[in-house]
């Protein structure tokens, strides 16, 4: 009878046992492997045979407690490639898995967290997604933004018409001309132009959106024998054509001229003379002249600049004891004098632009004040060359016309987005100091951006009282169209 042939005959038994012992030693170094990772034991290596003793792997599989280290890597598993490989695998192995209660808990608890990652990861990539979108939005709103800054406003286009006032290109038709149709169909608002000199068209572009406030920072330099007062916001800005004179006083004077003409029906001036704005001639056209240099240098120089617009009777001034409206209110600010401003009790042409904060019925500022004084006699906007004794009362109506601060500095920015009842009562404060003294309210560095929280400010300043806003957008502040938009929040 022939002898059975066992493995040790075979002349590769040896080759195949170490063979099939290293692919055993393989299975148990991928279920510890496995196991590191946070994920099942594979689906063949699940069940063992009745009475089997359990390996050594095997307790050490489940019996190990998970480290911090193997919980964090088992939640970013399912969003490798290769936790969503072995996730298919374990799942294609459900049925071969044993029903007992300790293998359910093996295969179950998994797959309910793979659930909760999913929902996590489809959050996630939504509310990435949405901010990818907002930010493609924004970039294309700054884009034509800066496109649409190179070009003319609709103001800058039209004031060419107050450049060249006897072009008419209308002329054909009947009655499309009269004297005074300069400033035709021009309705005032009560805007001050921040920093006028800047603007494409100085002046022409305030006066054509129908603002009743420009600003011009005035510089006195004297040197190589020539003085002048030179506008621009910095010496660095300055050059010889733009002087006060050039760029404020003389075009003022030309278009009063043709404001107030003399012709066969209508042959005398008129008394009060009529101011640059056809549908409101009662209006005065304010001229804020911001000193930035010494102030009592400064203000003789300002006072023989606006010789021309005094001689003809232009200018509000205070006889004594009255103040005489006329078409151009002149208000001097920064560092302009308020002891020479207010030295001639008897006429004055020059008002001064008093210190809100200053004059707040329950201020609570007044040491900045004081603190100021004792830091120079020039000290900037409402405090330049005031005594260190004078008190709220020492402005009123005769010697100072608008009452301004800054509203960062006094008000604060709106943190929540919203002025808080504390930032209401100081504005109210301020309002109720001002116009109890006569003087018109201005508040100046207020936000810009974004455009729904500038414009909700200037609803609540025009709503509390404030007689005229500080603005660089003209085309806003003039038209009012301060609805809330989606598109102004950036």
């Amino acid at each position: 009878m022939p002898r059975r042939r066992s493995l040790s005959d075979n002349p590769s038994s040896s080759l195949s046992h170490a063979t099939f012992s290293n692919n055993i030693r393989k299975i148990d170094d991928f279920q510890d492997r496995e196991d590191i990772a946070g994920l099942d034991k594979p689906a063949f290596m699940a069940d063992s045979p009745v009475g089997d003793e359990p390996k050594r792997s095997d307790l050490r599989w489940s019996g190990r407690q998970p480290t911090p280290w193997m919980r964090i890597r088992g939640i970013f598993a399912p969003f490798s490639s290769r936790g969503k490989s072995l996730e298919s695998d374990t799942d294609d192995a459900l049925p071969l898995l044993s029903s007992s209660d300790s293998s359910e808990r093996l295969i179950e608890r998994p797959r309910r967290r793979v659930g909760k990652f999913r929902v996590l990861r489809w959050f996630l990539s939504l509310l990435v997604g949405i901010f990818v979108m907002l930010g493609i939005v924004q970039f294309v709103s700054i884009l034509f933004g800066l496109a649409y800054s190179f070009f003319p406003d609709e103001f800058d286009r039209a004031a060419t018409n107050w450049l060249n006032p006897d072009h008419h290109p209308n002329t054909d038709a009947p009655g499309s001309y009269y004297p005074t149709d300069i400033s035709r169909d021009i309705t005032p608002v009560g805007c001050h132009s921040h920093n006028d000199y800047w603007r494409r068209v100085p002046l022409f572009s305030a006066l054509q959106a129908g603002c009743i406030g420009v600003e011009a920072d005035v510089w006195f330099i004297d040197q190589n024998d020539h003085q002048d007062l030179y506008v621009g916001h910095t010496t660095s800005s300055l050059t010889p054509e733009r002087t006060l004179r050039s760029m404020y006083v003389d075009p003022l004077v030309k278009i009063l001229d043709r404001q107030n003409p003399i012709t066969g029906f209508h042959e005398s001036v008129d008394q009060p003379r009529n101011g640059v704005f056809d549908t409101d001639p009662g209006q005065t056209l304010i001229l804020l002249v911001d000193f930035k240099t010494d102030g009592a240098l400064t203000w003789p120089r300002v006072v023989e600049g606006l010789q021309p617009l005094r001689e003809r009777g232009y200018l509000t001034y205070f006889n004594g004891e009255e103040v005489v409206n006329g078409p151009v209110t002149v208000v001097g600010t920064g560092n302009a004098p308020f002891d020479l401003v207010s030295a001639n009790s008897s006429y004055r042409d020059i008002f001064f632009d008093a210190p809100l904060d200053f004059l707040a019925e329950d201020s609570i500022t007044k040491d900045r004040k004081r603190q100021a004084v004792q830091d120079g006699n020039n000290l900037g906007q409402g405090l330049s060359s005031t005594p260190s004794d004078i008190t709220p009362d020492a402005f009123n109506y005769t010697n100072s016309f608008y009452a301004s601060t800054s509203f960062k500095d006094t008000i604060g920015f709106p943190r929540p987005f919203h002025l808080t009842a504390q930032q209401m009562d100081s504005i109210r404060a301020q309002i109720r100091g001002a116009h109890r003294r006569g003087l018109k309210v201005r508040y100046w560095g207020l936000p810009s951006w974004p455009r729904g929280l500038r414009n909700h400010i200037w609803r609540v300043l025009v709503h509390e009282g404030v007689d005229i806003l500080n603005v660089d957008d003209l085309q806003s502040a003039t038209k009012k169209e301060w609805t809330p938009k989606v598109g102004d929040w950036w």
